[in-house]
């Protein structure tokens, strides 16, 4: 079992930053991957940036994201962040992360990962 507990998210005004955290405990060893993932306000689940949690820092981005959104991890504190800048009002979302620990690489897929956090709310005002 993995335990995921997200923090950071917050109101902002458009074109603020924010960093997101998720901090991972249990059976962290057993980790490929983390993702970020976005629930829209009556929308549909988004994925948004992966990264991978051992050996080289492979990442992966949406398409909606890049060039704005950093993932990256610290493995000594069992932690995963995403930082997001210049946030515009259509990134308002529920921000969840996830973790892979059934198969390597990359996915973008929910139905890949095994373990998710309650999520932390992002809200931009325009």
């Amino acid at each position: 079992q993995v335990q995921l507990l997200e923090s950071g998210g917050g109101l902002v005004q458009a074109g603020g930053s924010l960093r997101l955290s998720c901090a991972a405990s249990g059976r962290t060893r057993n980790i490929f991957t983390m993702a970020w993932f976005r629930q829209h306000p009556e929308k549909e689940f988004e994925f948004v940036a992966a990264v991978s949690w051992s050996g080289g820092d492979t990442t992966y981005y949406a398409d909606s994201v890049k060039g704005r959104f950093t993932v990256f991890r610290d493995n000594a504190k069992n932690t995963v962040y995403l930082q997001v800048n210049s946030l515009k009002p259509d990134d308002t979302a529920v921000y969840l992360c996830a973790a892979d620990v059934h198969q390597s690489g990359i996915y973008s897929d929910r139905a890949d990962y095994d373990f998710w956090g309650q999520g932390t709310q992002v809200i931009v005002s325009s």
